[in-house]
């Protein structure tokens, strides 16, 4: 049986990062590339090169699949998006078309829940505070009452591709874990040992908050000021989903009126934060730049998972990470 006839498409730079030596060892095994790997531009001057392509190895930097692209592709079968969203690259003509997608948003989520991990634990350790006032005070401070693993709660906000790994890799903690998602069944909530309940319910109950909802139009300013002013005495917020889903002034009134709580931002909106915002001055605010998801050779995993998906693909067997028109619109 022939091998599918295939090309990369993506960022030059995103190539490496994504597909590394033991990535392109085993797609070369498996496929035949028929050209060099492309990008943006040079199918745009030069579409016969898709001429021939039924599968396609992207990240970073792929062409959206609209009517000129798939008229200059008419033996593509199927996108292997190794990165996250595929938004900006499915269109109604690449559905009408049945050309299958998978994305690697399942393995960027591994680095997100570890991330998020290392900071629930640090949060219930009330680390940043107690790193913050010893450096305050140059000397050791008096220990007030910590949440610490043992019996306290945690609440998650979504239970999509990221919720759900946080949710599992946190049993490892004799902690409480509380969700809020209208779409999260009984079923999920037993099969992942958590409590469902409403959105003012998770900040209210919980001695850390951590957000993992998509941004979609129905989700933009979901968190509001009043959220975080229920929050318990020295609780934490955490958000490595996206910055637009907070009310961020509002947001930021309550962190200068509640010093106790605390913020740990790796996603803002805008991001980075303008010029002059208080999250830059905050004292209980803690800003990483975007790096809770894949990070330079975390990006091989996401590699790897479309070589895993093409194996799946090429046996006739469903693939774990396949998106369909409905389910795109969630993964966003």
């Amino acid at each position: 049986m022939p091998k599918p006839r295939a090309i990369y498409l993506l960022r030059p730079d995103a190539l490496p990062k994504i597909y590394g030596p033991a990535q392109q060892s085993a797609l070369a095994e498996l496929v035949e590339f028929v050209a060099p790997p492309q990008n943006v531009q040079s199918v745009l001057e030069n579409p016969s090169v898709l001429a021939d392509v039924e599968v396609i190895f992207s990240g970073w930097g792929m062409s959206e699949m609209n009517e000129e692209f798939l008229a200059a592709a008419p033996n593509l079968k199927a996108l292997f998006y190794g990165a996250g969203s595929v938004k900006k690259i499915v269109t109604d003509a690449s559905w009408a078309r049945g050309v299958r997608v998978t994305s690697a948003y399942g393995a960027n989520a591994v680095p997100v829940s570890e991330y998020t991990l290392a900071q629930v634990i640090f949060s219930l350790k009330r680390g940043w505070h107690y790193s913050r006032s010893i450096r305050e005070n140059r000397s050791w401070v008096q220990k007030t009452p910590i949440p610490g693993t043992y019996g306290s709660t945690v609440g998650l906000v979504s239970l999509g591709q990221v919720g759900r790994r946080v949710a599992k890799v946190l049993q490892i903690l004799d902690v409480q874990v509380i969700v809020h998602d209208p779409f999260a069944s009984a079923a999920d909530a037993a099969e992942l040992g958590v409590e469902l309940v409403g959105l003012e319910d998770v900040f209210r109950r919980s001695d850390v908050v951590s957000l993992h909802t998509p941004w979609l139009p129905e989700t933009v300013g979901m968190i509001t000021g009043a959220h975080f002013a229920s929050m318990k005495e020295n609780a934490t917020f955490i958000n490595t989903s996206r910055g637009a889903i907070v009310r961020e002034p509002e947001m930021i009134a309550v962190l200068q009126e509640r010093p106790d709580l605390w913020a740990i931002l790796d996603v803002t909106y805008p991001e980075p934060p303008v010029e002059g915002s208080p999250l830059y001055d905050l004292p209980n605010v803690v800003l990483t730049p975007h790096i809770a998801g894949a990070m330079d050779d975390e990006c091989r995993r996401m590699g790897q998972t479309m070589v895993e998906e093409l194996r799946h693909f090429l046996a006739g067997e469903a693939m774990e990470y396949e998106i369909t028109e409905a389910r795109a619109k969630f993964l966003a």
